[in-house]
Parts: C-alpha cells; structure tokens; sequence
C-alpha cells in the first residue's frame, strides 16, 4: 500500500525528511512533483497513516491510496473505478465525496470523470448492500463522511481516499489570521531552505512577523514538537484507521518533544502592526511555544543589525521573512521600496551582508534581487500557494571580511 502526501511544489525534499526523522528508510520514500509516497504494508498502513499525519510539517494532504490502474478511455476509467470493493472503504450509510485532477492524459473532462465516478463507486456499493438493487444507496454525512480524490497522470489513475480533514497548514495554533498570511507549511520550509541550525549562536529574526507564523514553526520543529500534535484528521473517523493508532503516535510524539528550559531566546519576530504582534503573541502560547520566542512592536528599519545583536544577545542573526508584496497587500512601486529599505538594512551598498548577518527574504520570483546591486548568493524556488516565488539567500560577506 501507499501513503501519498501531497506538498508544494519546491517542498518534497523537505517532506523527505520529515519522513525519515520518523524513522522511515529512505527505500520506501518515491518521489515525484508536488507528491511524496511512504510505500507500506495493509498491516502497517493504519500506523503510519496517523504518524505521519501528526509529524509531515511541509506537506499539505495525505492520501491513502487504494487502487491503480491504467484508463485512456471513460470505459476504462468507470471499470476500474468500479472494480474496487469500495464497501470496505465506505461505511454503510455514510456519505462520499469525489474530486480530482488529470495532468497529460486523455481524460482530462474532471467535471465528466467525477460523474462517471460517482455512478461506478454506486454500482459497487449497490451490488454488494442489501435493499440497494436498484442502483441507489443512502448517504448521510452524520454517519460518516469519505472524500475520494483520483488522479490521472499520463493515463494511469491512483484512486486515493483523504485522511487529512483540514489541510495539514491548520496546525490549530492560528485561529486569529493575520492579513494575508503565509503557510505554515511554506514557513516550516523555508526555515530548512535558508539552512538555519537550532542552539548556535545564531537567532532567527522576522521583522515582518505578522501573525508570528515563520518564528512559531521555527520554534516548534526545534523542539521536536508534532506539528498534526493538537488537531485531528478524518482518518480517525474512519474504520480502517481509527482513534486507536491516533492516539499512540499522540503519546509517541509527546515522549519525542523536548521543552527544557533554555539559557538564551533563538526565535524572534517583529512588526510594525501591534495588532499583528499581539496576535503572534497568542498564536505562540496556543502552539505551546511561547516561553521560547520574542515578538515586539518595530519597523523593520529599526531592526538594525546593532540593534539585533543587543536585542537577541547573540553575535549572529539569519533574517528570514515574508514581506508584502505588489499584488498581495502593496502596489509593485511600495513593495519595491521596502525591498530597497530591507536590502540598505541588512545588506552593504555592494550588495555583501553586513557583520553577522544572513538574509533569506521570499519574494515573487527574482523581484528582490531586482532591487540589490549583487545576485543572491543561492536561490531556491518555492511557491506560496499559487504565486512562484523565489527564496532569495544572501550570506557573504565583503570580499575585505572575507580574507581575500
């Protein structure tokens, strides 16, 4: 069997590695665009379904896939839908839900597949459940709810069934949402894209904190909090999985947590909003790290690299942030002038970073290093729900401070 999880595009290393700081050997890890797969045992499945559940923080759905098969037409594509024994995976009187996607295939009418799908997963149930030979059956969301998701690629279709519920970014510290705000599985990523080492000497910094979601996801995964810890997922809804298996990985992931007190702060945020910086205050106490970061009320102007290294006590600070851009919050001329701003800040007029500074600032594309005088030192490619952006990384230092 197969444990599919979904993720942006730019995320499935990451997601790689959530898997394997679980435990799993990279022999049962397949990889592909937008999608990672846990290759697993029918033994196993209802196990790892709800560990990974709780631990994927840079996925977005995870899907357990049933069946595969190959369809270049709509007969095809209603006998393999059909062919399942959709009665072990749909409780009786239950409802279901189909959606799907196709990419490269001659099917590609989702509307038309959706239909034809729905009627072959009735013809299943109908020819199995009694008093249900006319080709109808009863469904009622109170006694269950099962979202069906297909997806044809190239002409080979995976049947899957969602056991997610809300996607995995609700994390359910953040029911006070800031304007605009950025993924938690975006933040979560970018805090391993702009290569940020936990306990060293360096902070990390967003001085456009928001709602606090880069700090907080920064927090949590340092220490080694289950990001699925305190919400719950329609697997456990369902019999095939259950609560049972849920309820270990909890207990698991409450052991594997480590919330010794430190000697030194690491995660800090600002904003100009005090609204915003109150809202990441909350947000920070509701995911069990508030003890473990900083927020305040500044500019980023303010935000200084002197300014930093009284505030954070250390001699290093890697700024990681989400700034407003045209087309989100701000006219392209106001998001270009604060991309200006945040490049005098941080960077010389070369274009180098200042002492003790690392810069990694998500933008559209290449629309901040349009504003710096000197390519980024690396790029990574992201995207923030349906925007491409690019993770732009700067980390050296003046050719003079370099030695050369």
């Amino acid at each position: 069997m197969k444990i599919v999880i979904t993720c942006l595009f730019g995320l499935e290393h990451y997601c790689v590695e959530d898997l394997e700081n679980i435990g799993y050997a990279k022999d049962r890890i397949l990889v592909t665009d937008g999608q990672v797969v846990l290759l697993t045992s029918h033994a196993k499945m209802a196990e790892d379904a709800a560990r990974v559940c709780l631990w994927c923080r840079r996925g977005e759905r995870v899907l357990l896939s049933i069946e595969e098969f190959f369809a270049d037409t709509f007969e095809a594509f209603f006998d393999g839908i059909a062919s399942i024994s959709w009665a072990d995976w749909i409780p009786y009187g239950a409802a279901f839900h189909l959606n799907g996607y196709s990419r490269d295939s001659k099917l590609f009418g989702i509307p038309a597949c959706q239909s034809l799908a729905k009627k072959a997963v009735v013809r299943s149930l109908s020819s199995v459940r009694p008093g249900s030979s006319d080709g109808r059956i009863e469904e009622d969301e109170r006694n269950g709810l099962v979202k069906i998701v297909f997806g044809i690629v190239k002409d080979n279709v995976n049947v899957m069934i969602d056991i997610t519920g809300d996607g995995l970014h609700k994390r359910g510290y953040r029911p006070l949402m800031h304007e605009a705000p950025i993924k938690e599985t975006l933040a979560a990523g970018m805090v391993s894209a702009a290569q940020y080492r936990f306990f060293g000497e360096e902070a990390l910094v967003d001085p456009f904190c928001g709602s606090g979601t880069i700090v907080i996801e920064a927090a949590m995964m340092a220490l080694n909090i289950a990001p699925g810890l305190n919400r719950s997922f329609s697997g456990e809804k369902l019999p095939f999985i259950g609560q049972a298996v849920y309820a270990r990985a909890r207990e698991e992931a409450k052991d594997l947590m480590d919330l010794t007190p430190l000697d030194d702060i690491y995660f800090y945020g600002s904003d100009i909003d005090p609204k915003a910086v109150r809202t990441a205050q909350n947000n920070a106490r509701a995911a069990g790290v508030s003890e473990f970061v900083r927020f305040k009320v500044s500019d980023f102007r303010d935000q200084t690299p002197v300014a930093l290294s009284s505030w954070t006590h250390l001699p290093r600070q890697l700024i990681l942030c989400n700034p407003p851009y045209g087309g989100r919050l701000l006219t392209p001329e106001k998001a270009a002038e604060i991309y200006t701003g945040i490049a005098s800040t941080y960077l010389t007029r070369e274009g180098y970073c200042r002492k003790g500074i690392r810069l990694s600032v998500i933008t559209p594309d290449d629309s901040f290093e349009k504003q710096v005088v000197r390519k980024a030192d690396k790029r990574r490619k992201l995207y923030n729900g349906s925007i491409r952006c690019q993770l732009t990384n700067y980390f050296r230092l003046p050719p003079k401070e370099n030695g050369k």
